[in-house]
């Protein structure tokens, strides 16, 4: 805070001043330049701004109540100054009375606050985040109209009455939740319980086939109640002896009704007692011919299914016999697939290869190979091998696109291989042939030429006794920069390296 009353100039310098920094200084963003205020008494001493942003360093103020009136000339001028909207991506430009009155608090690019998910987005974003990406907007049930937020989508769906259900047995789509109930009280297609599932019947099964059901599974349900009965009759005897008194009682209880019953049914005379135990016997027998023609049925179901088990051991041995033969002709397929792997491999290498000592090595996708020998990922290659003759030397290229030894990096190095052959027991040895190595010029020019006899007292030259020897040539056959720069030696992504083998004396 600046005592203003001393000099007009300073203080219109100190507002520039602070002017120059709004875009930039938050704490001149919080100052209310309404506010400014001028000191009638000299020396260091704050004005209400400063009183309002507390910026108290001493325990007390020497600044006296009304020691200080509103600057309305420094108003105007600050407020004539040009500003900038300090929101990033915003382009506004204007006074600060413009900025004041017009756009501070409405700028599109403004940072606000989610108030549901607190999530920071720009005020022009906000109806787009509200409408389709804040997590905790409310949204409204299209089947009962009843809002939700939008993580409890699932739970609402569990519990909305108007939610559509499909009937399970009559496939009846579009059912309200809450008319469900109703509709599979009277849907003849739901299937519900059997009335026997209190004693063991699980099946389920369709309301208008309950009578066809109950008929065709009778002995079954028969057999199921004794099971139950014959479950009671266990657990009564397992009672306590307290228990067991109170049972005794109630069985004479059961016995005098029985004895009452059958003086009231001797009442009733002979001949309806007579026909009720006709029709008793007629039921028993009945009954007895169902469990008989059962016997015969789980006989010859045990006598099938002992046969279905007999064959079905057999098919397994099948099963294994023919999946070993499977694996056995997996094995031999394999052999087979590199067996003609290998095959190609040789017919590539003999139709690549040629007879006279004159050989030319055809290199594309130039740029990816030589990308591969920089990053290490490939740094040399071997071309196909070619000969001398028929039944002469064995021989390949191996070049480096990056350069070996003291070329790396630099040239492109490349150098000639002596490799084994079928012939080798019929040449003369040390090889002592002379090399020409060539790196063509497509626009046939200028080739790159380099050429060497062989040294006899190197290995690389002996009789190999293994598939090739060691390598022998040139590491600095060609600078780089001749084949990074416009040249005709590189066309269509490709380069075509010659060898020529001095056929003299052979």
């Amino acid at each position: 805070c600046l005592n203003l009353n001393n000099s007009t100039s300073d203080s219109n310098s100190f507002f520039k001043f602070l002017f120059l920094l709004i875009p930039y200084s938050d704490s001149f963003k919080r100052l209310n330049l309404k506010t400014l205020h001028v000191l009638n008494d000299s020396g260091p001493q704050k004005c209400s701004a400063c009183i309002e942003e507390d910026l108290f360093e001493e325990p007390t103020s020497i600044l006296k109540l009304g020691g200080a009136f509103p600057d309305n000339a420094a108003r105007r001028e600050v407020e004539a100054l040009a500003a900038l909207c300090p929101n990033e991506g915003c382009t506004w430009t204007g006074t600060v009375k413009d900025f004041e009155a017009d756009h501070e608090g409405n700028c599109d690019f403004m940072i606000i606050m989610c108030p549901s998910c607190k999530e920071l987005m720009r005020a022009n974003e906000q109806e787009r985040h509200n409408e389709r990406e804040c997590p905790e907007r409310t949204l409204n049930c299209k089947y009962c109209k009843e809002p939700f937020l939008l993580k409890n989508i699932k739970a609402h769906d569990e519990i909305c009455p108007k939610y559509p259900m499909i009937c399970e047995g009559c496939a009846k789509k579009k059912i309200p939740r809450e008319k469900y109930v109703d509709h599979i009280k009277f849907c003849s297609k739901f299937k519900t319980p059997c009335r026997f599932h209190v004693v063991g019947c699980n099946t389920s099964v369709e309301k208008e086939k309950i009578h066809d059901h109950e008929c065709q599974c009778s002995y079954e349900h028969l057999n199921l109640l004794l099971q139950f009965i014959m479950g009671i009759k266990v657990s009564l005897e397992s009672l306590q002896p307290q228990s067991l008194e109170v049972a005794s009682k109630r069985l004479q209880e059961l016995h005098q009704s029985l004895r009452g019953l059958e003086l009231k049914m001797s009442k009733l005379g002979g001949g309806a007692a007579a026909s009720m135990q006709g029709e008793l016997e007629l039921k028993v027998s009945t009954f007895e011919n169902i469990i008989c023609v059962l016997n015969r049925e789980m006989e010859r179901s045990s006598t099938t299914m002992e046969a279905y088990n007999r064959q079905h051991r057999l098919d397994q041995d099948k099963i294994e016999i023919l999946n070993n033969k499977v694996r056995q002709l997996e094995r031999t397929v394999s052999l087979r697939d590199l067996s003609i792997v290998e095959m190609e491999g040789k017919m590539r290498e003999m139709s690549a290869s040629t007879y006279d000592g004159i050989f030319i090595w055809k290199i594309s996708d130039f740029t990816k190979k030589r990308q591969d020998a920089v990053a290490g990922r490939a740094p040399a290659m071997f071309s196909p091998a070619f000969y001398t003759s028929k039944y002469g030397y064995k021989m390949c290229l191996r070049i480096y696109l990056n350069g070996d030894g003291t070329g790396r990096g630099t040239h492109l190095s490349l150098f000639f291989v002596v490799m084994r052959g079928h012939s080798d027991a019929l040449l003369k040895w040390p090889f002592n042939q002379k090399v020409t190595l060539m790196l063509l010029d497509q626009n046939n020019r200028e080739h790159i030429i380099d050429a060497f006899r062989p040294d006899v007292s190197s290995s690389s030259f002996q009789r190999p006794v293994s598939d090739m020897n060691i390598a022998s040539g040139c590491p600095l056959f060609c600078p780089l920069s001749k084949l990074d720069s416009k040249n005709s030696y590189i066309r269509d992504d490709t380069i075509f390296v010659k060898t020529i083998v001095d056929p003299t004396g052979l």
